[in-house]
């Protein structure tokens, strides 16, 4: 095999090797297995990710700065414009100022809080 020969071999196995890294690095399993457990997001792509991650950030930058409502402690995920909340907030109140805050941000469909629970009274 000449020297040329074999660095196209190369070059081509090389480049093989990227494509194919690329298209399972693009697949992202879902979060869970369990369909009860999985929201919105974990079950569909987005045809629009540029709006959803402007969207996520949009919404989880208005949960911080609101007051009454623990920025930190709600997880937020965009998919086509559906929005899920999930994590924990103390009370009904701060659960519903949530969803407020959220649906009030331009390109929001629609919120799926199933999975943002309010803590147990103690």
């Amino acid at each position: 095999m000449t020297l040329t020969t074999r660095n196209l071999l190369a070059a081509s196995l090389a480049f093989g090797m990227v494509l194919g890294a690329s298209s399972v690095m693009a697949k992202t399993p879902p979060k869970s297995t369990d369909a009860a457990a999985m929201t919105h997001a974990d079950t569909h792509d987005s045809a629009e990710p540029v709006t959803d991650s402007w969207i996520t950030t949009k919404v989880k930058t208005d949960l911080l700065t609101s007051k009454n409502v623990p920025g930190t402690e709600v997880k937020v995920e965009t998919v086509n414009g559906v929005v899920t909340l999930s994590g924990t907030v103390a009370s009904q109140a701060e659960h519903d100022k949530a969803v407020r805050v959220t649906q009030g941000i331009k390109g929001v469909k629609r919120v799926d809080a199933s999975a943002l629970k309010v803590a147990a009274a103690r």
